[in-house]
Formats: structure tokens, sequence, C-alpha cells
């Protein structure tokens, strides 16, 4: 949380640096990043406590929070400075609607990656979910998607849950594997531009994380770490990565 937080800091401190403490208030209120956070809302009063976890988390890192149902237009991301899609969303009623929108997005629903033109699209082969998960295999510690963590086994979880994987094109940079399950991407991120599958061009940069639909609650440390990391690299500076 603090690095996600500081980040988000320094950013709206280089985009408008204040003359004074009233006027910082200011600044920080006008300038504070715009995020859109999509779930299913079955109704107002059932929003899933992990989507509830995520906006409150992104809030407390500084970022004003809109949330809307998988099934609202994708207008619904102008003027937003990222997207989130959430794996409580429906893939099939989301279906490809954010794929071509030209905001940074993260997702960790690994039905919706097909949609995103993320992966291939057969099931348990180019994406899936698996059951009773804990681990990860870092493969790329350099990375500042990485978020510090070191190469190897990491424990991302506080018990065993749901987790969510895709197989991404070659245009991808491969973050974290399932452990023991090479094929098995945890964590993926694309550059704009890069080619993702099917010869899709990301129109901006695209993440991929292995939360479960009722997950992000259960992330240990190092596990927020790496969400952290998801959202300040998607909405970063791609020069100065």
């Amino acid at each position: 949380m603090k690095n996600l937080a500081s980040a988000v800091a320094v950013l709206l401190l280089l985009a408008c640096p204040p003359t004074s403490s009233k006027d910082a208030d200011v600044a920080r209120a006008s300038k504070a990043k715009q995020a859109l956070l999509v779930v299913q809302l079955a109704a107002a009063d059932s929003i899933p406590a992990s989507d509830l976890a995520v906006k409150a988390r992104l809030e407390a890192a500084g970022f004003q929070v809109r949330m809307v149902d998988h099934a609202e237009p994708a207008t619904a991301a102008t003027g937003r400075d990222l997207v989130l899609i959430s794996s409580s969303v429906s893939a099939n009623k989301l279906e490809g609607r954010y794929r071509d929108v030209s905001i940074p997005i993260v997702v960790w629903e690994s039905y919706a990656l097909p949609h995103m033109g993320m992966s291939g699209r057969r099931e348990e082969t180019d994406f899936g979910t698996r059951e009773k998960e804990r681990y990860l295999w870092m493969v790329n510690a350099p990375h500042a998607l990485s978020a510090g963590l070191p190469a190897g086994m990491l424990n991302v979880y506080a018990k065993g849950a749901g987790m969510n994987w895709g197989k991404p094109g070659l245009g991808a940079t491969i973050i974290a594997t399932i452990s023991g399950q090479p094929d098995h991407v945890a964590e993926f991120a694309y550059e704009k531009g890069a080619t993702m599958d099917y010869e899709s061009i990301a129109p901006a940069r695209r993440v991929f994380l292995f939360l479960d639909s009722a997950t992000f609650p259960n992330l240990n440390d190092a596990g927020l770490k790496l969400f952290d990391a998801a959202v300040t690299w998607a909405v970063g500076d791609s020069a100065k990565q």
C-alpha cells in the first residue's frame, strides 16, 4: 500500500506542483487519478466483498474510483486513467467491450482474456483457474511489476484459494507462473504497442493478475505488493519504466 500510495503521490506532484498548502489540497483533489472498477453488480447491496476491498485500497492510495456493472458500455472509461476488470464479472456478459480502449487496463478474470485479445481462446489450454493454490514462481524479478520481490517461489495467499492463469501471446512480458506449472502464467503484461494474441496490438498497457473472484482479501503482504505494482506500472510513464 505504501509503495502504491507513494507512486501516485509522486505522479500527482509532478503533474501540478503546488505553491501553498491550500493550493496543494486543491491540486491533489483536481488531479487525483481516476479509476474505473468493472464488476458484476447484481444489486447495489450485493457488491462482492472482494471488489469493495479493491476499491478501498485504490482510494487509500489516492485514486478516485467509480464502480460500474459489467453490462455498462465502454464509454464509462472515458476520462479515466485506469480500468480494472474484476473476476466477479461474467466474461460472456462483458465480452470485448474494453478491448480497444486506449487506457491502461488491469484484469484478473482469466475467462475475459480471449475477449480482450490477451490470450488464445481454448479453455484450460489458453486460460483457466486452478483451485487451492498459494505459490507463484517469480521469473522476472528485475521488472517493476515484480515489486522488488525475489526470483523463485513466492507465497501470495494467506491460505490456499483459486488462482487464475493465462497463456499470453509472444509480445507479453511474463512476471510469474503458478509454482510447478510453467505453462500457467499467473501474471503477465503487454506494453502499449506490443503484439498480443491473434496479432492484436495493445492500445495501452495491459496487465493480467492471478486473483480469483473472492481472493483479494486473502492476499498476504507479498500478494498486495504485486497488486500495487500492477496498478502503479499500468498508469506509469512507459518511458520511465
